[in-house]
């Protein structure tokens, strides 16, 4: 599994509750991008319609040598899931707070997946906490290296 790209702020910004994982409808050109890594996730995120499920929002470069078969780089994609995990989705996601965020893009093989989280927004204060205890954890790896190369 060759990771491509991943959506950091998805983890500042919500708790990830649960993942899965998808595959990506592509066109050519799209495909040979993602390859490059020319990806970008901020910002995007899935929505179920008519018992399908799409991505929304993702950036994918065009090709460079694409000419005219390059499509539009933000169009919304379809991902494929079973119908027994889209149903068990659209139910959790009806919640109040919930989102289906995309957290990764990666190469299984020679197909293009994408790491779909069933995430619940965070607030401003959780968010500030999550800095605090990763501010504390660095602090504390800090201090043990420093004790580790003293003795």
């Amino acid at each position: 599994m060759k990771v491509i790209a991943s959506n950091k702020k998805a983890f500042h910004d919500y708790f990830v509750e649960e993942t899965l994982e998808a595959g990506i409808v592509l066109v050519g050109t799209e495909v040979k991008s993602v390859r490059l890594g020319a990806v970008n996730l901020r910002d995007s995120y899935a929505v179920i319609k008519g018992g399908e499920v799409f991505l929304v929002g993702a950036h994918i470069a065009p090709y460079e040598k694409g000419s005219y078969f390059n499509v539009d780089p933000r169009r919304t994609r379809k991902l494929l899931l079973a119908k027994a995990e889209i149903r068990k989705l659209a139910a959790r996601t009806e919640r109040k707070g919930y989102t289906l965020v995309p957290l990764k893009i990666y190469l299984k093989g020679s197909l293009v997946k994408v790491e779909l989280g069933l995430c619940r927004g965070k607030e401003q204060r959780d968010k500030r906490e999550t800095i605090k205890r990763r501010d504390a954890e660095r602090e504390m790896a800090r201090a043990i290296k420093e004790h580790n190369a003293r003795g």
